[in-house]
């Protein structure tokens, strides 16, 4: 099958997630691309910094002339204002020529589209970057009604029976929606369970920012088993 659709990823040098929970979302008919930047800690520096490179890399990704960019770090989005975060890719696609996204703006659209405004957030942070997220999401217009983080930099190596339980724990009787955070973190085979046993609908980093790439460039494909965000076109 030749791939009809080509898109471009920013991530993080460690991320060993992001690329694959999107080519298993795309499907045979995506043709996904990637650039990397040098990231290997979680400190607020370093991830001040991974903003002020995606410019350069998305230039690399738009030689591929792929037809969407993701900036892919989540957690840099948290350091900026929902505003400042939009800001970022409107210049990444001022200076491409091609739809742009970041993915924590992804997130606040996604969230926004389920209608739900009180939330209870999962993650693997530690609790300054937590804090950050909290920060974030209520400038975005959001109420934190349970969070909780892991205190982990490894995310890539948490499993996904630990990603389930705890969004489990932070499920409370007024939330309207789960919210799973990073991009270096597996959700994609957990999402489901957790609707179903939580009975609300779960966004996750990798979800929303395949689902805001591709609905940036009008692609409304259903993406089984993606949740409750991706489930009708």
């Amino acid at each position: 099958m030749n791939w009809n659709l080509k898109l471009g990823i920013i991530v993080p040098s460690w991320n060993t997630v992001m690329e694959y929970e999107f080519q298993r979302m795309g499907g045979e008919g995506v043709s996904l691309h990637s650039q990397r930047i040098r990231h290997t800690a979680d400190t607020e520096k370093d991830l001040a910094w991974l903003s002020t490179q995606a410019p350069a890399a998305a230039e690399l990704l738009a030689h591929a002339k792929v037809n969407a960019i993701c900036h892919g770090c989540t957690g840099s989005g948290f350091l900026k204002t929902p505003e400042e975060d939009l800001a970022l890719a409107a210049e990444l696609e001022r200076g491409t020529g091609i739809p742009s996204v970041t993915s924590s703006s992804a997130i606040v659209a996604a969230l926004r589209k389920l209608g739900a405004k009180r939330i209870s957030v999962a993650s693997p942070y530690e609790p300054w970057l937590n804090e950050k997220l909290r920060v974030y999401l209520e400038a975005a217009g959001f109420d934190i009604v349970a969070m909780k983080g892991l205190a982990t930099q490894a995310h890539g190596s948490v499993t996904t029976d630990t990603v389930k339980a705890l969004a489990l724990d932070v499920l409370r009787p007024e939330t309207e929606a789960i919210f799973i955070s990073c991009s270096n973190l597996r959700t994609l085979d957990i999402i489901e369970a957790v609707e179903r046993e939580s009975g609300k609908p779960v966004v996750t980093s990798n979800q929303a920012a395949m689902w805001g790439t591709l609905r940036k460039i009008g692609d409304g494909r259903a993406v089984p088993g993606a949740g409750r965000l991706f489930r009708s076109a």
